[in-house]
């Protein structure tokens, strides 16, 4: 069946090499708006002068160029594990081959850095930080740990091991690359919250988990298959109810670090405990395989039709647990599924067309999404929070009810919330207008003091 799908699908792309394919349409681009960050300590965004999301998407017959500067449009940091990386601009054209093949020979592993691209420009990474545990040392060193080098046998888990040092939006910079190991919704809007981060800044992110949707492309993987959000179809053909794509890994059943889950006897590690509990390392986990369809493989990813793919395709899922909480391996498994082919150049250096995006689809996102808005009444702030992917820039405008404008902001393409500041505005009813393209929709806003 494996095979059967890939087949279908390589040769639908066939047919049309230069038609403008998920892989090409899916970016989101800006050439305006620019990246902020936060300082500790203060909840006011700095707006900074590089810009965010992508800038120029270009295409050939063979392979789809994305250029960026790696900068969201929700703010970075602040990082508060003494990181002293700042979000830098990266200068970055990556290139994706726009027809992806199944690698039918040697594992390739994931590596340190990059191993795709959210749809925003911004770098994706595995689980992996660097460090590992040293037996003569008998701690866990390298990276930005202490000592040398670790072992490289039992290997930390950066979303477990670096969590105090992610913002809101679970991402943190190395050496200017901000980027995500892990499902890129913010901290606050996870079922159960496990880091207080944002009790003082925006619980802002790429998108947020709507669990009654189908979730959308969110980014691509280095051998340029789709990567999407936690949720899709119960069945693999598209049918069945959404539900919540489950990694196939689990903790081993351990005390002791001594051997693989294989049961290869390696370099003995430290045993199970409070300083090192279990998912500590990445080698804390098996993989199980299961034929439930909702189950996903080594890789992280299944076979699929999706609503971007109604012919299939092999497809990477972000996974998170009942409580929308990371779940290992996050993004993609420790090894591609596909050949990969992505690489960051310097230049295009073959004869390509360019993309621009069209507004015609303003409607349709729309349609897919929801807004919270709390608390509301309110007496000082105000928060919109747009549940999903926001592809384009969403206006937001205050009313009084004699149809006078009190204010006006926007929901930037690629993030999800906007707070306004009601402490000068007078007791009352408002009207709050939210309106991309054509489409608008009213919302009733009490002001009580």
């Amino acid at each position: 069946m494996k095979k059967t799908i890939l087949t279908a699908v390589i040769s639908g792309s066939l047919l049309s090499l230069n038609a403008q394919t998920p892989i090409i349409t899916s970016w989101l681009q800006n050439t305006v708006t620019t990246g902020s960050h936060y300082i500790n300590g203060n909840s006011t965004a700095i707006q900074d002068n590089d810009l965010a999301n992508v800038q120029l998407v270009q295409h050939s017959d063979d392979w789809v160029y994305v250029t960026t500067e790696g900068v969201p449009t929700y703010p970075t940091g602040p990082f508060l594990d003494g990181n002293p990386s700042t979000t830098t601009a990266q200068a970055a054209i990556y290139k994706f081959p726009k027809i992806p093949t199944e690698n039918t020979g040697s594992e390739v592993g994931t590596n340190m850095g990059n191993i795709g691209v959210f749809i925003n420009g911004v770098s994706i990474f595995d689980y992996q930080d660097g460090v590992s545990y040293s037996n003569t040392g008998g701690q866990d060193q390298g990276g930005p740990g202490p000592g040398g080098p670790g072992d490289g046998v039992w290997n930390r888990d950066a979303v477990v091991a670096e969590r105090d040092g992610f913002d809101c939006s679970k991402g943190h910079p190395a050496m200017g690359n901000y980027h995500h190991h892990q499902n890129p919704s913010a901290f606050k809007l996870d079922l159960t919250v496990i880091s207080t981060i944002c009790n003082l800044y925006d619980a802002d992110g790429l998108y947020t988990i709507n669990s009654t949707e189908h979730s959308p492309i969110i980014g691509y993987a280095y051998d340029g298959f789709p990567i999407y959000g936690a949720y899709a179809f119960s069945n693999t053909d598209g049918t069945g109810s959404i539900t919540r794509m489950k990694s196939g890994f689990s903790l081993r059943n351990i005390t002791a670090r001594t051997h693989y889950a294989d049961g290869s006897d390696v370099i003995d590690g430290p045993a199970v405990g409070i300083d090192y509990p279990l998912g500590h390392y990445r080698e804390d986990y098996e993989f199980i395989p299961s034929a439930n369809t909702d189950q996903l493989d080594e890789h992280n990813g299944r076979f699929c039709v999706t609503p971007e793919y109604p012919d299939g395709t092999y497809a990477y899922f972000c996974t998170v647990d009942a409580n929308w909480n990371s779940s290992y391996p996050y993004i993609i498994g420790t090894s591609f599924y596909g050949n990969v082919q992505a690489s960051n150049v310097n230049s295009v250096t073959e004869t390509v067309e360019v993309y621009t995006a069209t507004n015609n689809l303003n409607d349709d996102f729309m349609n897919d999404l929801s807004f919270s808005i709390y608390p509301n009444p309110t007496k000082e702030f105000l928060a919109i929070q747009a549940n999903g992917l926001v592809k384009q820039n969403i206006n937001l405008k205050l009313y009084d009810l004699s149809g006078k404008l009190v204010t006006e902001s926007a929901i930037l393409q690629g993030s999800t919330i906007w707070y306004l500041d009601v402490r000068t505005v007078y007791n009352g009813q408002y009207i709050l207008h939210i309106t991309s393209g054509t489409e608008t929709r009213t919302k009733k806003v009490l002001i009580q003091k």
